[in-house]
């Protein structure tokens, strides 16, 4: 049997009707929550939850993804299939970073009603998507779920931005460490930035290195996260809070100089 994963900003409550919705249709389940904790109609954050993930799961792997600010507009609800899984949610761009990672996405607009019950024009999560999530698991082939289109919404959340010694970039996702993940992925980094560079941010110098133990606690680095992009962190502390930070924020990052350890 599938894996079906969920990723929300729906919070405590309502991801439990997700999870209702989906047992029922396919008793015994694995369900993996990603999070539901994405800030409310926070699509980047959204994206780059998923993205960060994604490549750990097993083919197969059907994820649900809901952060919907469109919710009950004409925006469409749509199946993304690439590298043997599948996305299932709406066409906000919110699960594309994901399946371009995994491979060549193939994106189908959901049109058999035939499967659904009731709509709410408030809760698609529950009526829409978890429906056609299940179904997936359970085997139903995606063409039989609806059609394939070519006119769907992309989103980039590597999208930083070079300019001599600055980068444009922007805060992709502030985790549950209050590290700073930003939209800068490491290639750009390591084409740009040496370890022991020094970075003027928001009015600080930090300096970028390899591991959060480089700097006493309590003191700000920078450095390449898990997840593959250029984060700023404190060492057993909050960079957000230190720095003022929150997601979507835009970020101007100047390359200073050289430091020790």
């Amino acid at each position: 049997m599938a894996i079906v994963t969920l990723t929300t900003d729906f919070g405590t409550l309502y991801p439990a009707s997700l999870k209702a919705v989906i047992l029922g249709i396919c008793p015994g389940m694995d369900i993996v929550d990603i999070t539901h904790s994405v800030p409310h109609a926070d699509i980047r954050a959204g994206a780059f939850a998923i993205y960060s993930v994604a490549e750990y799961f097993p083919e197969g792997t059907v994820h649900i993804a809901v952060v919907d600010p469109g919710v009950g507009t004409s925006r469409k609800a749509i199946i993304i299939v690439s590298g043997g899984q599948y996305f299932v949610g709406p066409d906000n761009g919110l699960m594309m970073p994901a399946a371009g990672k995994l491979g060549d996405p193939e994106v189908y607009e959901v049109t058999n009603k035939d499967l659904l019950s009731t709509v709410s024009s408030t809760f698609h999560g529950r009526d829409i998507f978890a429906r056609v999530g299940a179904f997936i698991a359970q085997g139903l082939d995606v063409r039989e779920i609806g059609r394939r289109i070519d006119d769907y919404i992309g989103l980039d959340i590597s999208d930083a931005l070079i300019q001599d010694s600055r980068i444009m970039a922007e805060v992709n996702y502030i985790d549950d460490f209050g590290n700073v993940i930003t939209n800068i992925p490491h290639n750009l980094v390591n084409r740009k930035i040496m370890s022991g560079t020094v970075l003027k941010i928001n009015g600080h110098n930090i300096p970028f290195l390899d591991i959060y133990a480089h700097v006493d606690a309590g003191c700000m680095i920078c450095l390449i996260g898990s997840h593959g992009f250029f984060e700023i962190a404190v060492n057993q502390g909050s960079a957000a809070k230190s720095l003022g930070l929150k997601n979507g924020v835009s970020l101007n990052i100047e390359l200073i100089g050289e430091c020790g350890r």
